[in-house]
């Protein structure tokens, strides 16, 4: 799977759970890390987890490995570790304190719109 499917794959699936304020940046060129980040958050610990749990199924179904997930426990800030794309789902009111955005305010912001019609 090329990382504009996976990310569209994952974008997808946090979509599905009404993750809240669903962001993807383009990390190429900008971190070594992954070719994507995707960003959003729930508002409680429960839709994080439920996010996160989707991103991670959706992904097992096409079988791609899921190299690292860490945080679920917790819900605070859950780190999912796809290889090219990395998701972030935070609890609300952790997202605005890390505000990955801004810390990655490099990277262009990718319109998801195409990739949640389809």
């Amino acid at each position: 799977m090329q990382e504009r499917e996976l990310l569209s794959l994952v974008a997808k699936a946090a979509d599905d759970k009404k993750a809240i304020d669903l962001v993807a940046l383009n990390m190429q060129g900008v971190s070594l890390v992954a070719d994507y980040f995707v960003i959003c958050h729930g508002n409680s610990d429960k839709q994080a987890q439920a996010i996160a749990r989707e991103i991670k199924e959706k992904a097992q179904e096409h079988n791609i490995h899921v190299k690292r997930m860490e945080g679920f426990d917790e819900a605070r800030w859950i780190l999912i570790d796809l290889g090219d794309v990395v998701a972030h789902v935070f609890h609300k009111d952790e997202r605005g304190y890390y505000k990955l955005e801004r810390l990655w305010g490099d990277a262009p912001i990718v319109d998801l719109q195409e990739e949640l019609r389809a």
